[in-house]
């Protein structure tokens, strides 16, 4: 049954989904707005995976299934904990008819509905997903390693497979592109990142080397010494605005801490 959704809204803009008697959607803790009353809502510690996050007794009977559902639980929980994201997830069903949810993510921006078909799985960058059918498995994939860890925002994703319907956020507005359309591979600000498909290679390389163009890249370029690399055939989603670029624009408006061109490495106070 396809989930009935639609985004609304200009600047920050907002889902409202529409639930058959029975459907059962799943969001992140913080990215719930409203609900009909005839809409149960319900707080877990896992969203639904193969390992164990499906519904009660979908892991098999016995102490068997408990064990199994209860580490796999505990395995989701840790993975969570790891990725510095909220360790609960809320469940709404809609009882006795149709019912109406509402979410939103935490910045202005875009929403995007993707589809999976089951042959494709869908990574995003871990502050993107809000919520997302009860039919779509959640996961976490740890990416790059040492080198991805360099690049903060692109080192932890979340993974969603299965069949249903996932829904983004990102901050300002996004831009669809696929790399097979630029020779392969493009090279992006890791803030920028969202969403890619399966079949996408994801990594992080240095802005070259600690020479003094490296230098200058990071420290009057604002690049840091990372850029994010993805390669392959499939769509990727990307943000014009990053979270980084956003909080010191706040800061400066608010009357903050003095800059110089060096955007802070030198920066001066007055005395």
């Amino acid at each position: 049954m396809t989930l009935k959704q639609e985004i609304v809204g200009n600047a920050m803009q907002m889902a409202v989904v529409n639930l058959h008697p029975g459907q059962t959607v799943y969001c992140e803790a913080g990215k719930f707005l409203f609900k009909t009353v005839n809409v149960t809502m319900e707080t877990r510690l896992s969203g639904p995976s193969g390992s164990g996050g499906q519904q009660q007794g979908g892991s098999g009977g016995g102490m068997g299934g408990l064990l199994r559902q209860a580490m796999g639980t505990a395995m989701q929980v840790g993975q969570r904990m790891l990725a510095g994201e909220s360790l609960a997830f809320q469940y709404f069903t809609a009882q006795g008819g149709e019912g109406t949810v509402g979410f939103a993510g935490v910045l202005p921006g875009e929403m995007r509905a993707l589809e999976l078909d089951g042959t494709r799985a869908w990574f995003a960058e871990k502050d993107a997903f809000v919520a997302a059918e009860s039919t779509v498995d959640f996961g976490i994939a740890f990416a790059g390693g040492r080198t991805g860890m360099s690049g903060g925002e692109g080192f932890i994703l979340e993974k969603f497979t299965g069949h249903g319907t996932v829904i983004i956020a990102g901050a300002g507005n996004f831009i669809d592109l696929n790399p097979a359309d630029f020779g392969g591979r493009i090279e992006v600000d890791t803030g920028c990142v969202v969403a890619f498909e399966e079949g996408i290679q994801y990594g992080v390389q240095r802005v070259g080397g600690l020479n003094r163009q490296g230098l200058m890249n990071a420290v009057f370029g604002g690049e840091g010494l990372s850029l994010a690399t993805l390669e392959g055939n499939g769509r990727v989603i990307l943000q014009s605005l990053t979270i980084e670029s956003l909080a010191n624009a706040l800061k400066k408006a608010q009357g903050g801490d003095k800059q110089g061109p060096t955007g802070g490495l030198f920066s001066t106070h007055a005395g």
